[in-house]
């Protein structure tokens, strides 16, 4: 079979398959053996839009040179995260980490001279031009959020949960087995579909002031963020995560809204009704175990608040 030919592939793809001493054929990259299991593809849908598939686990990380570096052009990227089937049981432990969900991220983010290629990536990776889109939106009467997105001005992350029907999307895209023929129309299509979604709900969010980011700012707010979900029985205390992260209440509250798109509170309380739901079905557990193993000494309370955020209470809910 003929190896495929770049313009439809991303440079990215190629360099990383000339790494690994491969070829790219029906625009899929199949790691090698002595490199590791799994596989890439890579879709150039036009010169505005590309996307690259991943679900591979090497043996070591490796380094690539970005190839789009020095170009000024100005992308956005979208990152789907933990939206491939798992393989084995996810513990307990790490449920609410694995949540599927979508980085959206400006190029302003996205500047580093080398690529690193990490052992373990499922993925799927979306850019698409500003500039192209720009020009599919009705100017007037943006939210800051879309306007600045955009603009692509200034370095800025947003992270979104999926929620089913963007989920749908997603398994499709993995899912599908389309002819050759109708591959790269039906995928750009699904692609732009969930671009459309996403900008949707980021519309919705109510920031009426984007704050610049900073690598160290977005990696500290993760650390933040994994440190309330590692603890789901414990309500997060603004200063001590503020000291953790070493920043003011003011600052810390500020962008972790600006990322996540609600208050600390309000994310933990969404994770920690999640995990309750979770341990209600599959685990089977009894509604005051569940309770008081998340950290609520009113079963009273517990059931309102799940109510509030499952839509039943934790019986009816463990029962239907």
């Amino acid at each position: 079979m003929e190896e495929d030919t770049p313009q439809t592939v991303p440079t990215i793809l190629v360099r990383f398959a000339h790494l690994l001493g491969t070829e790219i054929k029906n625009r899929r990259l199949q790691i090698p053996e002595n490199f590791g299991t799994g596989y890439c593809a890579g879709f150039v849908f036009n010169e505005n839009i590309q996307m690259i598939i991943s679900n591979y686990e090497l043996h070591e990380d490796v380094l690539i040179k970005n190839p789009d570096v020095n170009v000024a052009r100005k992308t956005l990227f979208f990152k789907f995260q933990n939206i491939f089937p798992k393989s084995e049981i996810v513990s307990a432990e790490k449920y609410s980490l694995e949540t599927p969900s979508v980085l959206i991220a400006t190029s302003r983010l996205h500047t580093d001279d080398v690529i690193s290629i990490h052992t373990n990536t499922a993925t799927i990776n979306i850019e698409i031009e500003a500039s192209y889109l720009d020009g599919l939106f009705d100017l007037s009467d943006r939210s800051p959020i879309l306007q600045s997105l955009l603009q692509n001005s200034q370095p800025l992350l947003f992270e979104q949960l999926l929620y089913p029907s963007l989920q749908k999307i997603v398994e499709e895209i993995l899912s599908q087995s389309i002819s050759k023929t109708f591959e790269l129309f039906f995928l750009k299509i699904k692609a732009e579909e969930l671009i459309c979604r996403l900008l949707m709900e980021l519309e919705k969010r109510n920031e009426k002031q984007l704050y610049a980011l900073n690598s160290r700012d977005v990696q500290i707010i993760y650390k933040v963020k994994e440190q309330i979900l590692e603890r789901l029985e414990t309500p997060p205390i603004i200063h001590e995560l503020a000291l953790f992260a070493n920043m003011s209440p003011t600052k810390l509250k500020r962008l972790f809204k600006q990322i996540f798109g609600n208050s600390i509170f309000s994310y933990y309380q969404e994770f920690r009704m999640k995990e309750a739901a979770r341990l209600l079905k599959e685990k089977k557990l009894a509604v005051s175990d569940v309770g008081y193993q998340l950290g609520f000494t009113n079963l009273s309370h517990f059931s309102r608040v799940f109510k509030e955020h499952i839509g039943m209470k934790p019986k009816q809910y463990s029962n239907s």
